[in-house]
């Protein structure tokens, strides 16, 4: 007998599982701790504060402020450069994420800079499913 293919409708997924795509409405998740409100991405076993292994979903606002940036000028072949790696303040939570449609070089970017979250497409696999990533670009 041969063996059993999964067949997969073409459509979207996110790169990352803390990304939720709603439509126009993408926005990030994060697992907040129900003892002492530490907020993570990604799945936790505990709380790297407290130690407590209790959490809870919670959506992540979609803008914020640049706290911290740096331009990447070499990177793993492939990969390419120069882009901005940044610390992007929402609302209190603390994300790391590439700052994207906008110039790389500290004339066009700067700490205090206000940002929201933009999707954009990584990829198609052969079976056309599109997996999509995120980064922040700039408020107008």
């Amino acid at each position: 007998m041969p063996p059993t293919m999964e067949v997969r409708v073409a459509g979207q997924i996110p790169l990352v599982d803390y990304l939720v795509l709603d439509g126009d409405e993408a926005h990030l998740v994060a697992q907040q701790c129900a003892n002492c409100g530490a907020r993570f991405f990604d799945r936790r076993n505990a709380c790297a504060g407290c130690f407590a292994t209790d959490f809870t979903t919670v959506p992540i606002p979609t803008e914020g402020v640049v706290r911290a940036f740096t331009i990447v000028a070499f990177a793993a072949p492939g990969i390419p450069v120069p882009f901005v790696a940044a610390v992007v303040d929402c609302g209190g939570t603390q994300v790391r994420a590439n700052l994207i449609n906008v110039e790389p070089d500290a004339e066009h970017v700067r700490d205090g800079m206000k940002v929201r979250l933009a999707t954009h497409s990584i990829g198609t696999d052969s079976q056309g499913t599109e997996a999509i990533g995120f980064g922040f670009e700039p408020v107008d």
